[in-house]
């Protein structure tokens, strides 16, 4: 009985680590929006080599509309984190986009989080925290990343949070 218990850990656990990227969104209740076009003169994704250099993003909502407001007025900094990790999922739509599959990245490198908030909020990381959360939810280790967490007087369309990324990938 115990080696028979011992076992069905064993295949859970490899199950769970054999998980896609794609899989384990899913898994977590997430789905990915399709990418909309740009709203201006830029692009979603630059690559120079191995590096995808990803425009900046918000918090997106199905049908388009963003979450929006000021952190410390008018949003929580658990509304600010939920917000950061609808980002990143949008951020992962445009990967999965221009990729194909997740599996192909390599590395999350660097994260560049703007916040909207009053002059006094500065609990910027707690709120891009929701962002770097999912990206190491969804790729573990490879998930770990360099990152900037920058409070700004206002965003595009009163965003509540935009976010940058540059993303090493398979050749």
């Amino acid at each position: 009985m115990k080696y028979l218990t011992y076992l069905s850990f064993l295949l859970m656990s490899y199950s769970a680590i054999a998980q896609t990227p794609e899989e384990k969104i899913a898994s977590a209740g997430y789905e990915l929006q399709p990418v909309s076009q740009p709203i201006a003169n830029y692009v979603h994704v630059v690559r120079s080599g191995n590096l995808l250099f990803l425009a900046g993003k918000g918090p997106a909502l199905p049908g388009g509309k963003y979450i929006t407001g000021k952190l410390g007025t008018d949003l929580t900094i658990e509304q600010g984190y939920d917000a950061a990790k609808l980002t990143a999922l949008a951020q992962l739509a445009v990967l999965k986009s221009y990729l194909g599959s997740l599996s192909k990245v390599k590395r999350i490198v660097k994260v560049l989080g703007f916040v909207n908030a009053i002059p006094e909020f500065t609990d910027q990381p707690k709120v891009i925290n929701g962002f770097s959360d999912l990206m190491v939810q969804v790729f573990g280790e490879k998930g770990k990343h360099a990152r900037s967490a920058v409070g700004t007087s206002s965003l595009p369309m009163g965003m509540a949070v935009e976010v940058e990324l540059v993303v090493e990938v398979e050749e």
